[in-house]
């Protein structure tokens, strides 16, 4: 049965679910997509409509990667490796849950010998890459991550039904 076909009133406004088989195992193959030198993206989801998506974030290098801005609330499970906020006093640990509100400006650092960190951000809305004076330098949201993600799947001969699962 389709969602046209079900007796829910409702359901023919919800967007369609998404099931991601093995989403959280770091040592299956996985398309990891280029965003900064040593710093890569797996898609786990785009959802187009309600302004969000759901990603794995890998970084193999320690040091400053960015300092930006969210206009909406960031949800992040660490999962392998450390990270930390120069604004924080905290690190973030595998096992660990961030909650970044909306509005705070914060500056992603991975400590020296922290070795490979991934960890799951669930991102609403966009985020300003911010310079060292607060001024706006880029921009991402969900609309960039996935241009990034189709260049990237056009770019490696990757399968377009793959695309299309990632995509709501």
């Amino acid at each position: 049965m389709n969602i046209e076909q079900s007796k829910d009133p409702l359901a023919r406004y919800a967007s369609m679910q998404s099931f991601q088989p093995g989403a959280l195992d770091l040592d299956a193959p996985r398309i990891w997509i280029p965003q900064a030198s040593g710093v890569y993206f797996s898609p786990i989801l785009f959802h187009v409509t309600q302004g969000y998506y759901v990603n794995l974030l890998r970084v193999e290098r320690s040091g400053v990667l960015s300092r930006h801005r969210h206009a909406g609330p960031v949800h992040a499970f660490t999962l392998r490796g450390t990270w930390r906020y120069l604004e924080h006093s905290w690190t973030a640990r595998a096992g660990d849950y961030v909650f970044e509100p909306p509005g705070e400006a914060h500056t992603l650092v991975l400590p020296e010998q922290a070795g490979e960190m991934i960890t799951l951000f669930h991102v609403t809305g966009g985020y300003s890459y911010l310079n060292s004076e607060g001024e706006i330098v880029g921009f991402e949201d969900v609309f960039t991550k996935l241009a990034a993600a189709r260049a990237h799947f056009s770019a490696n001969d990757l399968s377009e039904e793959d695309f299309a699962k990632l995509v709501r």
